[in-house]
Order: structure tokens, then sequence, then C-alpha cells
């Protein structure tokens, strides 16, 4: 089945093969050097040429500086003119661990969220850190819901969402008008 022949090809080959990535290899690092420039490290320095800057934004006058507070939102006005049909699209990242029919899933079912005491779904078994922030937050108004869907662990640490957050106040916003045309 095999001959001398097609042994001699095969092997040809891959050297071939090898030759040519070695070449191609040596040749490419001729051209693209990634180091400090050879005139720095004959001198003893250790700098790397930078081609051009990325600029982020970060020095323009009205950006955040550290330590000062971002403008807090309105998140009532903010719910009032969202668009529930866009925070229908957004509960789709909900809807794996909750439901809206009146049954728990991993997470307690959401129907009738807005206005609703926290920690009360007769029958979830809350975590101890959603029970003890009930007593901090007795209420899921847009406020508390807006900040605890934009970090869960941060507003609950111990909590047992395991969710991220969401991206932005409008699309948090959208998804607390989707869930208060949901009842409950």
């Amino acid at each position: 089945m095999f001959n001398t022949m097609t042994i001699t090809k095969t092997a040809g080959a891959l050297i071939g093969a090898l030759l040519t990535l070695l070449l191609v290899n040596w040749a490419a690092s001729s051209l693209y050097h990634v180091g400090a420039p050879a005139h720095a490290a004959a001198e003893g320095e250790d700098v790397i040429a930078q081609a051009y800057a990325i600029d982020t934004g970060a020095d323009d006058a009205g950006a955040d500086a550290p330590g000062e507070e971002a403008e807090p939102v309105d998140m009532v006005a903010l719910v009032a003119a969202a668009d529930p049909a866009a925070g229908e699209r957004t509960w789709g990242k909900c809807r794996a661990c909750h439901k809206l029919d009146g049954t728990d899933g991993t997470g307690p079912h959401l129907d009738g969220v807005v206005g609703r005491a926290v920690a009360s779904v007769a029958g979830f078994a809350y975590s101890d850190a959603m029970v003890e922030h009930a007593a901090e937050a007795p209420v899921w108004d847009e406020n508390a819901l807006a900040a605890f869907l934009d970090d869960p662990r941060g507003v609950v640490p111990g909590t047992k969402m395991a969710f991220a957050g969401l991206g932005s106040p409008e699309e948090t916003a959208a998804v607390i008008a989707y869930l208060q045309t949901t009842g409950g």
C-alpha cells in the first residue's frame, strides 16, 4: 500500500512546510520587531516606543473625576417615559430565572414586583442577605429596583442572584416599566 515514493513525498511535504514556516517567521520578525528599540537597548534603557496613542477621553473637562459623584438619575421620571416593549425585550435576560405567572423558578416570581415588599414571596427561600435587606429597603419601588438591577451583589452582598446587572439606566427603566404592566 505504501511504497517508498509515497513516504518520500510525504516526508518532503512535511519538511518543506516546516522550512517555509521558519523562513516566513524569520522574515516577519525582521520586518515587525516587538521590543525596545535598538538604540535604547544599547544605552541600557528599557523603553518601548509606541506607534500611536488611543484617546480615551479621560482628560476631557466633562469627564468624571475620581471622588466626583455622578448626577443622580430620577428613576421615577425615567420609568414613566420608558418603553415597556423595550423592557419586554430586555426581560429575556431575566426570564432564565424568574417567571411572571405567579410560580417561582430559580428566583422568585416577578409579577407585581413593583410596589411589593422585599423578600415577601411566600414559600421562596430567600438568602439571609436579602431578608436583611428588607429592613433597609422594605418595598421594591422604582429606585430600589433600579439600584438592585444595576448591581445586585453591590446592593445586597451575599444575595443568591448571580446576575451581573443591567447596562444602563434607560435599560433598567424599560424593564421596570414592563414589570409594572405585568400586574400581580
